[in-house]
């Protein structure tokens, strides 16, 4: 069984429950398990670096150093 068909039987069997007790107790395990997880590595950037990474992304653009949609699309069919 794929991760999709599973995601859609955990759903049935949410829908289903009737006990609220039960319920809010995995309502709190995964909200609890995800605000545990480590996202330590997700930094955001400053305004300083946003713009000059939308600046060097717009000189790019100009100098046609990009790659189109269908280039990516090529690229990754070999993958």
């Amino acid at each position: 069984m794929d991760l999709q068909a599973r995601k859609l039987n955990l759903i049935t069997y949410l829908t289903q429950i009737q006990d609220e007790k039960f319920f809010e107790e995995i309502e709190n395990y995964i909200l609890t398990k995800f605000e545990k997880e480590d996202h330590s590595e997700f930094v955001p950037f400053s305004v300083d670096a946003l713009r000059k990474r939308i600046e060097q992304s717009e000189e790019d653009f100009k100098n046609g150093r990009f790659k189109t949609q269908e280039d990516l699309e090529k690229q990754s069919s070999n993958w």
